[in-house]
């Protein structure tokens, strides 16, 4: 159900038959396993993407895995980790791995740890200007854990302070960005109205890559997310580069139109599809 409203959805924007398309049935059938979704309030675009790749996903492997089977009769069955069974399309496209390197500061033993993401949730380190860059190298700046946030060491048996570093161990076809634009600090609230400054073409992820992955590193931007407003409410648009055109359009409600390249740059980015 969830799988063919979605194909229907595509179909009918990619026919063009229509001046524009209203998601209404697809967004009514994911509103039925996330209630949430369904209420007339604003919700986090950040969420609902997850929850459609994570939904998407769960249905197209168990489509792969029957039709492997259905090819592949008397074999066994391909159950392991990263087997076709827990492949799909969703995972092709969007699923990248990061590696952490855990030192331990008591005995500095070093371990690594790996973590299948889909999404890369970006802080912002100014509250004026930054680049897309100064995000990334935020994010994958080493980092120390301590309190309550000690690791177990297996070598000196106890709780530790401990460094970490994180790194792309294997990045997906498309990459999206998630900038922290949202900030909660106990009761206290607000939105981040940074400005920041992202490529249109040539991002490079290999300072942040094992030398191993540092081919075809570099990514050209396919779609933006805006927000506008705050965290009670506001308003979403979307700009998108049509894949055989190349040309940009805006996506607001019922209004599509072409823009120029230089209008893709827009202080309310939320979201980044590479």
């Amino acid at each position: 159900k969830y799988a063919t409203a979605f194909g229907y959805l595509m179909s009918d924007m990619w026919l063009g038959e229509f001046d524009c398309v209203s998601p209404e049935v697809f967004c009514s059938v994911l509103g039925e396993r996330y209630p949430t979704f369904s209420e007339r309030t604003q919700q986090d675009a950040q969420e609902f993407l997850v929850c459609v790749l994570n939904e998407l996903h769960e249905v197209l492997k168990k489509v792969r895995a029957q039709l492997k089977r259905r090819c592949i009769t008397g074999a066994k069955d391909s159950r392991g980790p990263g087997s076709v069974s827990e492949t799909s399309i969703i995972t092709q496209l969007f699923e990248g791995q990061l590696s952490y390197d855990v030192t331990c500061l008591e005995c500095k033993t070093t371990t690594d740890k790996s973590e299948i993401f889909t999404v890369l949730s970006l802080p912002i380190p100014s509250d004026s200007t930054c680049s897309l860059q100064d995000c990334l190298t935020c994010f994958f700046q080493q980092d120390t854990l301590t309190w309550n946030n000690q690791i177990h060491c297996s070598w000196c048996g106890t709780k530790q302070d401990a460094a970490v570093k994180a790194t792309i161990a294997k990045a997906p076809q498309i990459v999206i960005f998630h900038l922290k634009r949202f900030e909660w600090q106990g009761n206290y609230k607000r939105k981040l109205l940074t400005h920041i400054c992202y490529p249109l073409s040539d991002l490079d992820l290999s300072p942040y890559s094992y030398p191993l992955f540092c081919k075809n590193s570099e990514y050209s931007l396919c779609a933006v997310v805006n927000h506008s407003g705050f965290l009670d409410g506001g308003h979403y648009t979307a700009f998108c580069k049509h894949s055989v055109t190349k040309n940009w359009y805006s996506f607001d409600d019922s209004q599509i139109t072409k823009i120029p390249n230089s209008s893709v740059q827009t202080e309310a980015a939320y979201l980044l599809f590479y």
